[in-house]
């Protein structure tokens, strides 16, 4: 039987329904039967790879426990932290680690750290169980939790470092990156290019090294010298990133992200920003002439109420909107936006 996602399965299609009726309590029933189908269509593939169909499996299986364990948490600012599981404790910047978990904490935020030692340990510790998450990994060699994850209901062990990624970036409201090797680096690069490409909306991403460190300064050298000067990146994308050398830095780029911006989406291919706080009429003026070259065509930048395709978040109905016909191409001069409407 071929099978196909409209419903055109004739009995089959009445199985499923008849399925989820069983179950009880499923909520966006067509999602779900697609999910369904998917996985039988995985079952008919004519050189059907177990090993395929293994990792499908474990994929679904992880998210989902993903989306379980953050989902009680949706409201409460989340900072992700990356950094070097080899820094010792007694290192200075193990101590601002550390510091910043604390302040995070205290600032009624939550942490996500990868689970491990070294700076991911100095940040659990500074924030205490209760205001973290850990998102491990499971690797040939044995890498268990830190001590203050261990037994942590908000610890999560996943095989497949694709999945552990999507934790880290899409339940980051801000990402915050210590000095580490190559896991750290990548980390940093995947953030990087998914706030680039626009697969993930703008955050404070801010690399943060000890007063008069220049890990990241030779890092951003080498990005002006090398890829900015060739063309494999533009200037703007310098605006994706910020620097900081102390705690209270970091914790003011986060906070001043969020002075106005409240979240943004997508309707339809117009960009809908919400605002935590109104903007008058002659301040959507000032952006207009200072950002003419970020939209289409005859583009616009004005005020709105929600849109209707919005009316699925009613809890944030109340918010005033600026409605932008970006051209969705240049990501850092929608950030250099934000920033502009958040001082206004």
């Amino acid at each position: 039987m071929k099978l196909r996602f409209g419903r055109t399965n004739g009995p089959l299609d009445a199985a499923i329904d008849q399925l989820m009726d069983m179950a009880g309590d499923i909520r966006t029933r067509e999602l779900v039967r697609e999910m369904i189908i998917t996985a039988l269509k995985a079952g008919q593939e004519e050189r059907e790879n177990k090993a395929d169909l293994k990792l499908m499996n474990s994929t679904l299986k992880e998210m989902r426990f993903t989306s379980k364990i953050f989902g009680p948490y949706k409201d409460v600012r989340k900072i992700t932290v990356f950094g070097s599981a080899r820094t010792k404790p007694d290192e200075p910047v193990y101590k601002m680690a550390r510091l910043l978990g604390r302040k995070i904490a205290e600032s009624g935020q939550m942490v996500i750290t990868g689970g491990g030692p070294g700076i991911m340990q100095a940040v659990n510790e500074g924030a205490g169980p209760k205001h973290s998450f850990g998102v491990n990994i499971r690797l040939p060699f044995e890498q268990r939790p830190n001590p203050v994850l261990e037994g942590n209901p908000r610890l999560i062990v996943y095989k497949y470092f694709f999945n552990r990624k999507v934790a880290f970036i899409k339940e980051a409201n801000a990402v915050v990156l210590f000095p580490g090797g190559f896991g750290t680096l990548d980390e940093a690069m995947e953030t990087l290019t998914l706030v680039q490409t626009g697969k993930r909306d703008p955050l404070p991403l801010v690399l943060v090294d000890v007063p008069g460190g220049n890990y990241w300064s030779r890092c951003i050298r080498f990005f002006k010298d090398k890829l900015l000067r060739e063309g494999y990146i533009g200037g703007s994308d310098f605006y994706l990133f910020e620097r900081a050398d102390s705690v209270d830095a970091v914790l003011a780029k986060v906070d001043r992200f969020y002075r106005r911006y409240h979240s943004l989406r997508y309707v339809d291919g117009t960009l809908v920003i919400r605002l935590s706080s109104p903007i008058d009429a002659l301040s959507v003026e000032k952006l207009k002439g200072s950002f003419p070259d970020i939209l289409i065509p005859g583009g616009d930048i004005y005020l709105s109420s929600p849109l209707a395709a919005e009316s699925d978040e009613p809890e944030i109905a109340h918010l005033p909107r600026l409605v932008v016909d970006f051209d969705r191409k240049n990501l850092g001069r929608l950030r250099g936006l934000i920033d502009a409407i958040n001082v206004l």
